[in-house]
């Protein structure tokens, strides 16, 4: 089929002119093999050009499948992307550790590093286990993957339900976090903290939705501003201490009558070591984002990996053992956090310095759900392609980012912000328990991967060491925060990835069910039946193109029937009419005492498919296409309710033929 459009171009002089064939928008890459251009992406008419532009605005122009390897990002971008989330606990964690521990009293806080200094000691056996998945899984060794490729199907699931409600909550705890650093400098924001969150959401999803790349450009700046801020800080605190120069610290005095209210006891100090481990969350998201880097992928994901575990573990451990020195009590409203405190202690109270470390921490916390916007939509169309969630999770929008996951996150994570008002104390509880769970699957997996490549791997050994030592450690945390957390809201999320698993599951038994009835056996006829049925109002133009048409489908065998349903008691013109024509086409009228166009129509249709059960119901509708999208208000559109009804009717096709009063060829 030749699809040359022939264009006359003319000259800039008169009389000079040529003619041009163009295959408008496709380029031929040989016999039946076409390339669709940019071009035929570009809407005609006012409104779509509209549209586009603002499409064009937000998201960026389109990018080509062919330059996803230009998209991947280096290790300075990737630390943006996948360490943001690591990184910023580190100005939370030490504060959800204080939380529980002043519940016995502020003298209890001196256990505050003791408890950092073993969920640091954790943070280094998990990367280093992480370092053997990402040299396994090159091309990206997520929980999920490496708990099917090793342990089967369930457990692979029950990784990836894990690790879905942890991106969830990554989000509302980060961008939670975010504005809570944001009203420790601009107390007049607490009211509209839920707000605030809110519209960050909808910020992160628009940046992601511009790609990885583009995405990581744009945030990469506050993660560097917060490294340079913070470590300057901590320096400098350092040095105080050494010199024995750190300033005095003074709580207000009902900050201390809300401290002693709990007796100390083992479940105090887990429920603190349970809150502080939030600081674990991230590690997973590099393995599971290897694909995102430039080549050598594995190289960068692995540089990655070390950098953050240093930084993270060098901002904690300085956070905590200044925070202790000091004296500092967590602020009971959360009107102002830790590291505020710390902060306006050691360099002053509305100094440029409190405000660039409060800003920056607040970006960089907001800018750690970023991790999650990376790697949930990732996650959604692996799973996605294995039969496990909606395809629409696969598909890769015009900027190679999955659009769809990444919608469905922001919503999911703004509906979790609204719901506990804003405040982290209330969300760390259903945060961690899942990130834990996930990263045990995935070192026990690790170890029976290095089990079955004994042979081939003279390593295994250490290697295997390594992944179980990893297994030992994060199925421990998972066990103390699932029992420290339960009654303070994880058995919300202990119920939530059951119920993943379950829907994950019957999403896949529905698209084995559609393979099923969809494979094409050999029994099957090459020609089917059809009764074609032709909806006739009256008889003009757009009916009479309609029913040559309806002749044109009919082959030997099959039925051609016009109907008309008459709301009108005297429809003798139409009868005569159709008489005169001559047609060997019958003519169906069905009187509609009550007026009502549609239902007598699908009635007889269905009364029709009753009667044929084997045959291919094909309704052929006459449809009039006004030249201006304003002229559809004075038509009364009845094919679209109808297509609408029929959609869901088995053994039934609906065909549309429009008519453009002004754009009529034939």
């Amino acid at each position: 089929m030749d699809i040359r459009v022939r264009e006359v171009v003319r000259g800039s002089k008169p009389g000079c002119g040529y003619v041009r064939y163009t295959r408008g928008g496709f380029r031929p890459l040989g016999e039946d093999h076409l390339l669709a251009e940019p071009d035929v992406l570009e809407p005609t008419t006012l409104q779509g050009k509209a549209i586009e532009g603002l499409r064009r605005l937000v998201i960026g122009a389109r990018i080509p499948t062919e330059r996803e390897i230009h998209e991947r990002v280096n290790v300075l971008k990737g630390l943006a992307v996948f360490a943001s989330d690591n990184i910023s606990s580190s100005a939370y964690a030490t504060e959800e550790i204080m939380r529980v521990l002043v519940l016995a009293g502020s003298g209890l806080l001196a256990l505050t590093m003791p408890i950092t200094i073993a969920i640091v000691i954790v943070l280094a056996i998990v990367v280093a286990s992480y370092q053997q998945t990402i040299y396994a899984y090159p091309n990206g060794g997520g929980s999920y993957i490496v708990a099917s490729d090793n342990l089967g199907s369930m457990p692979g699931l029950v990784a990836a339900g894990a690790l879905l409600t942890d991106y969830i909550l990554t989000v509302s705890v980060s961008i939670a976090a975010g504005v809570a650093a944001l009203t420790s400098i601009f107390p007049d924001l607490f009211d509209y903290r839920v707000l605030a969150g809110v519209a960050f959401v909808i910020l992160l999803c628009i940046g992601n939705l511009r790609g990885i790349r583009e995405s990581a450009t744009i945030f990469a700046a506050p993660t560097y501003v917060y490294l340079f801020a913070i470590f300057g800080l901590l320096g400098y605190g350092l040095f105080l201490f050494m010199t024995g120069n750190l300033p005095v610290y003074q709580a207000p005095p009902e900050w201390r009558q809300e401290t002693g209210v709990e007796a100390l006891g083992i479940l105090l100090l887990l429920r603190a070591f349970a809150s502080g481990s939030v600081a674990l969350t991230g590690v997973e998201a590099v393995s599971n984002g290897v694909p995102a880097f430039k080549p050598p992928e594995s190289r960068g994901a692995r540089t990655v990996l070390v950098l953050m575990g240093s930084f993270f573990g060098s901002i904690f451990l300085g956070m905590s053992f200044l925070s202790g020195k000091l004296g500092i009590l967590p602020d009971p409203t959360e009107q102002e956090t830790v590291v505020s405190q710390l902060t306006r202690t050691l360099v002053g109270d509305g100094t440029p310095y409190h405000y660039l470390v409060q800003i920056s921490t607040a970006l960089l916390l907001v800018l750690a759900a970023n991790t999650a916007f990376a790697d949930f939509p990732r996650l959604s169309s692996i799973l996605a392609r294995d039969g496990f969630m909606p395809h629409q999770f696969a598909h890769r929008g015009d900027r190679l980012a999955f659009n769809f996951g990444i919608v469905v996150l922001a919503i999911v994570a703004a509906i979790l912000i609204v719901a506990f008002q804003g405040s982290v104390t209330n969300l760390i509880p259903l945060y961690t328990v899942g990130v834990f769970v996930a990263f045990t699957l995935s070192q026990v997996g690790m170890v029976k991967h290095w089990w079955k490549l004994r042979m081939k791997d003279a390593g295994w050994k250490w290697r295997a060491a390594f992944n179980g030592l990893g297994a030992i450690a994060t199925g421990i945390v998972a066990v103390v925060v699932g029992v420290a957390k339960f009654a303070l809201g994880a058995w919300i999320v202990l119920l939530i990835i059951p119920l993943f698993i379950a829907l994950m599951r019957a999403i896949r038994r529905h698209y084995d069910y559609v393979d099923s009835v969809t494979t094409a056996p050999s029994w099957l006829p090459r020609q089917i039946k059809k009764i074609i049925i032709v909806p006739v109002a009256k008889l003009d133009t757009v009916s009479e193109r309609t029913i040559a048409f309806a002749q044109s489908l009919a082959q030997p065998g099959d039925e051609l029937v016009a109907v008309h349903v008459s709301l009108d008691v005297d429809k003798s013109s139409l009868v005569e009419r159709w008489t005169d024509r001559e047609s060997d086409i019958r003519l169906l009228c069905i009187e509609s005492p009550y007026r009502a166009l549609t239902r007598p129509l699908l009635a007889y249709i269905d009364r029709v498919r009753q009667g044929a059960p084997d045959a291919m119901i094909t309704v052929v509708l006459p449809e009039f296409v006004p030249n201006r999208w304003y002229e559809h208000l004075l038509h009364n559109q009845s094919a679209l309710p109808l297509k609408a009804a029929l959609l869901f009717r088995p053994n039934t096709v609906v065909c549309s033929v429009p008519y453009w009063p002004e754009r009529q060829t034939a």
